[in-house]
């Protein structure tokens, strides 16, 4: 029987805000001894990063670093692809 793999979410897991508009940094372990990134916002659209960090707390400082840098903004609704798409 194969065992299935149930990741394991980061204790730095947390809510970031600014002003009334909020969005859910999840950190999970990836089964392999690395930290996977994703931001969800309210209505569950996600960004997840492609490469995985080698701590949590390093996944963390890249979330924080991108929502200061780029805003909260970019990371609320639905991403538009470079061909326009949805």
């Amino acid at each position: 029987m194969v065992e299935e793999f149930a990741p394991k979410e980061s204790e730095l897991s947390q809510i970031y805000s600014e002003g009334e508009v909020s969005v859910q940094i999840d950190i999970y372990e990836d089964g392999e001894g690395s930290w996977l990134l994703e931001i969800v916002d309210s209505s569950n659209n996600s960004t997840v990063w492609e490469d995985a960090f080698d701590s949590e707390k390093e996944a963390l400082e890249e979330a924080l670093d991108a929502l200061k840098e780029e805003g909260i903004a970019t990371f609320v609704g639905p991403v538009q692809e470079a061909d326009g798409s949805w």
